[in-house]
């Protein structure tokens, strides 16, 4: 999820309730409130990286994503949990589509596997290229927030890699279960 959202437009929260509350009604309530918005979020820390990354989403490759332990305690966001859902905007800041949360795993930099890196889906989906983007990125974003990053650090509470894994709930497509 993004670590800067001062560099984006505010989310819509009209058509985001919109959007939710068409799920809510398709999923037949199930227990889930149409007045009761989940988190609604940007991919990455530019308009350019939140476009491309939702693109691999609809288009079936992504389906993961990880950030770094402390910027869910800098939002004042709990971690992500197994059955929570999440809406995904564009650079816009219209929510596109709902994400449903399957799993999520704290681990080290060095402990992501080369099967995380290819379910994240970007670049060439190679663990090798998902260190190296990964390392720029939290880098660059740490540094904005105020921090120094360094790969050694995510062995550590607060500096870990949150691992998420997702599914498309919302709208239903190819290439979106």
């Amino acid at each position: 999820m993004d670590s800067s959202a001062s560099r984006f437009p505010p989310v819509g929260l009209a058509r985001a309730r919109q959007l939710w509350g068409d799920y809510v009604l398709w999923a037949g309530g199930g227990g889930l409130r149409p007045e009761v918005l989940p988190v609604v979020d940007y991919f990455g820390d530019s308009p350019a990286l939140a476009d491309a990354l939702l693109r691999a989403v609809s288009d079936g490759d992504k389906r993961a994503t990880s950030s770094l332990e402390n910027e869910y305690t800098a939002s004042g966001e709990p971690l992500p949990e197994a059955g929570a859902y999440w809406l995904a905007c564009d650079s816009t800041g219209t929510a596109r589509l709902i994400l449903q949360t399957t799993e999520v795993t704290l681990a080290a930099f060095d402990h992501v596997d080369a099967d995380f890196a290819f379910a994240e889906g970007e670049d060439d989906r190679s663990l090798a290229s998902w260190r190296r983007e990964h390392e720029k990125y939290w880098r660059r974003t740490q540094r904005v927030a105020g921090h120094q990053w360094d790969p050694t650090l995510t062995s550590q509470p607060g500096f870990r890699v949150v691992l998420e894994r997702f599914v498309v709930a919302w709208p239903m497509g190819p290439g979106r279960a």
